[in-house]
């Protein structure tokens, strides 16, 4: 196992690291809104939240030597359904290639956040 680590992606918040390479698949920690420089949470509503959220990924992405076209299952988080149809806006601008996803919405995100994301992709 490798561990990826950038500081172009949010540090974790917690005991867990941003995502590990094992297999020939990257796989993440889920992403939420910070911005990587200060730790503070990007925007106030959900296209906001959800371009911070996939440029964290897309960082990621970067440090593990993949992409967004190898990206093969996401795990979105909402912390409102009526807020889907703009974060799928978002979502698809980032995410061309339709991986498989799983999208739920959730009591309660880390920092009361609108968004996070969790990815699996080839390397």
């Amino acid at each position: 196992m490798k561990k990826i680590e950038t500081a172009n992606a949010p540090a974790a918040i917690g005991p867990y690291s941003q995502g590990f390479i094992t297999g020939g698949m990257l796989y993440t920690s889920g992403q939420i809104p910070l911005d990587p420089a200060t730790g503070e949470v990007v925007g106030t509503e959900i296209t906001a939240q959800a371009e911070q959220v996939c440029k964290n990924l897309g960082a990621l992405l970067e440090a593990a030597g993949t992409s967004y076209d190898k990206v093969v299952k996401t795990t979105c988080f909402l912390a409102d359904m009526n807020d889907f149809a703009a974060f799928n806006g978002v979502y698809a601008k980032y995410f061309t290639g339709c991986p498989a996803r799983s999208c739920v919405a959730v009591k309660t995100l880390p920092k009361n956040v609108l968004c996070e994301i969790e990815l699996i992709a080839e390397v």
